[in-house]
């Protein structure tokens, strides 16, 4: 696996480091976002930048995705110069977005259908910090051979690769992650504004509560923020936990399975994105508790 060569499409929060991580490790790395200013860092840090997603397929064993939604996923694939018009049997596409799980099924099939490539969900959860630190966990979902043999290209990635079963299960895997991660950073903005308002020093919460029942890496890394109102740089984005809110809600529409704490969850982010928060860090969830809105 060391002499796979891979091309990345996405340079986001996420693609940029988990990029990074890999040129780091040694392999061979072709870049492309439909931005290519955000393609700068990676060409500086000797990665090639190709010109078109069909110069990318072409010069890739291996292509990696992390686009922010389903319809951004379905778009670079299928599109008429997408990644399923230049793929090839032999190829894999493995996709770090967080995405539908059953339409992840679905462009599976039709990616194996048009052109042969073998599709891996593997949505990943640790936050730019993961990224930067290759300490990301990655839920995935596929054929278990296959991803076993991925498993020395994610290394530099991840801390632990888990097989979750067929095609869609990361995602679904992914989904439940972000109910709780969502649900705790909302509960978390609700203790830092109760302990201010009663006097308690907020700034001093994660400390205190480190290594209890109720610590957690959000706590420890978006309670002092929210206590400082430390809102930049961009961590992670408010619409990123309100389309995955969104997106178990479904699910559990789908599956019969009732999920009120997370349902709330979304109304509650969707008020704070309606805010003009939604590009924002969800630290800001501390201000719809402290401050007047308007």
């Amino acid at each position: 696996m060391q002499q796979q060569r891979i091309g990345f499409i996405g340079m986001g929060l996420m693609g940029v480091p988990m990029s990074q991580r890999l040129l780091a490790a040694g392999y061979p790395l072709m870049v492309w976002n439909r931005n290519p200013d955000k393609t700068t860092a990676l060409l500086q840090a000797g990665a090639q930048v190709a010109a078109s997603v069909a110069e990318l397929v072409a010069a890739s064993d291996v292509v990696m995705l992390c686009v922010t939604d389903t319809a951004a996923v379905e778009s670079v694939v299928f599109a008429a110069d997408g990644i399923a018009a230049h793929g090839r049997t032999g190829q894999v596409l493995i996709d770090f977005s967080s995405i539908d799980p059953a339409a992840t099924r679905q462009m599976a099939e039709r990616l194996e259908a048009a052109c042969g490539m073998r599709w891996i969900d593997a949505p990943v959860s640790g936050g730019v910090a993961g990224a930067e630190q290759g300490t990301l966990a990655i839920m995935a979902g596929g054929d278990e051979t296959l991803i076993d043999m991925l498993r020395p290209l994610l290394a530099p990635l991840s801390q632990r690769v888990t097989h979750m079963g067929p095609v869609g299960a990361g995602q679904v895997t992914k989904i439940c992650n972000q109910m709780l991660v969502s649900c705790n950073v909302l509960v978390m903005a609700e203790v830092m504004a109760l302990a201010e308002k009663s006097g308690v020093d907020a700034a001093q919460i994660p400390a205190a509560l480190k290594g209890g029942f109720a610590d957690s890496v959000p706590l420890q890394l978006t309670g002092p923020r929210m206590a400082e109102r430390d809102f930049d740089p961009v961590k992670w984005h408010v619409k990123t936990l309100l389309k995955d809110l969104d997106m178990a809600n479904d699910l559990a529409r789908i599956m019969k399975s009732a999920i009120p704490m997370a349902g709330l969850g979304a109304e509650l982010m969707r008020l704070h994105a309606s805010q003009g928060n939604a590009e924002k860090d969800p630290c800001t969830l501390v201000t719809m508790y402290t401050e007047k809105q308007g």
